[in-house]
């Protein structure tokens, strides 16, 4: 038995619809999922801002914005009181540079080595330990500056180094960014097409001038944003300089002293028995828009080197 099927003589062929036969429900549930998540990050950044300008709008109704950005002396909660902010602003910069020293050319020289020299098998190992070293909780790590880093410090510098320090924060804290850097930028790396290094070769570069000289500088804009979100959570870092540096604002640029961060006097205030309807209780939002304000900055600023320098390949 034969089917058989007529045609009419000079008609087109029937088209095939490449369009979906059915709709994919699962497809649209993950869009308003994602779409969601956008909104609350959105939305809760926005609700951080409206809830920092009424306290430091308050706090700034008492205090100049000049003696607060200037002064170098800060005893918000003493009498008599200073709300100079500069020796906040020294130990955070003072503990983040430090620890970005470090952290930066250990990360990328890492990342060199995942990216152009390990073998697969040893990328694959060595990529989740450093994710997981990066998933300690920062409170282990003011605990190991404070008990461990400083007693070695105090034995092996000529110099007299306080129980509390800015070094020690600062190298501990190196160790928790290393993983941030050097993942970031493997896959900036790894997202450099083959055809550059081939390009490379066969002008005759061996496989470290093309790391630095093709690799590195296509894969800039990812380096960049890596080391950026580094710094940011530096700044941002409680814990550690919490438990490591101490609860004493010093303006000063001595790394083996006791200071203070931004972040460590919000914790400090944030966590004793100051009324909310006090005046004090507002230094902590005033404290906190500056810290947010100089995050928001240097993220804008990786926004803006990222779009400057980022490269397209087709």
């Amino acid at each position: 038995m034969s089917v058989t099927t007529s045609t009419v003589p000079g008609a087109a062929p029937p088209r095939r619809s490449l369009g979906r036969s059915r709709p994919r429900y699962g497809e649209a549930a993950i869009k308003v999922v994602l779409v969601a998540a956008a909104t609350l990050s959105v939305a809760t950044t926005i609700a951080i801002v409206i809830s920092l300008i009424p306290p430091t709008v308050r706090f700034f109704d008492k205090v100049d914005v000049g003696d607060f950005l200037g002064g170098t002396r800060w005893a918000a909660l003493f009498k008599p009181p200073a709300y100079g902010v500069l020796p906040l602003v020294s130990g955070t910069l003072l503990v983040t540079a430090i620890a970005v020293a470090i952290a930066v050319p250990i990360g990328l020289a890492t990342a060199v080595y995942l990216s152009e020299y390990a073998h697969p098998r040893v990328r694959r190992t060595i990529k989740p330990v450093l994710e997981v070293l990066a998933g300690i909780p920062t409170v282990v790590f003011g605990f190991f500056a404070l008990y461990a880093i400083t007693p070695l410090l105090q034995d092996w510098l000529p110099w007299e180094v306080e129980p509390r320090n800015a070094l020690a924060p600062g190298l501990v804290m190196a160790v928790l960014l290393i993983p941030t850097v050097a993942s970031l930028s493997e896959d900036a790396m790894a997202a450099v097409p083959m055809e550059l290094r081939d390009g490379g070769y066969a002008l005759g570069s061996s496989r470290m001038l093309v790391a630095l000289r093709v690799v590195v500088p296509a894969a800039f804009s990812g380096i960049v944003a890596a080391v950026i979100l580094a710094i940011s959570r530096a700044i941002g870092e409680t814990m550690i300089v919490y438990i490591g540096l101490g609860a004493r604002p010093t303006f000063t640029a001595n790394p083996l002293v006791e200071g203070e961060t931004m972040a460590a006097y919000i914790a400090q205030a944030g966590s004793g028995d100051l009324p909310v309807s006090s005046f004090d209780y507002t230094t902590i939002f005033a404290v906190g828009t500056l810290l947010f304000a100089i995050t928001f900055a240097m993220n804008a600023i990786s926004i803006r080197l990222v779009r400057k320098y980022r490269e397209v390949y087709e």
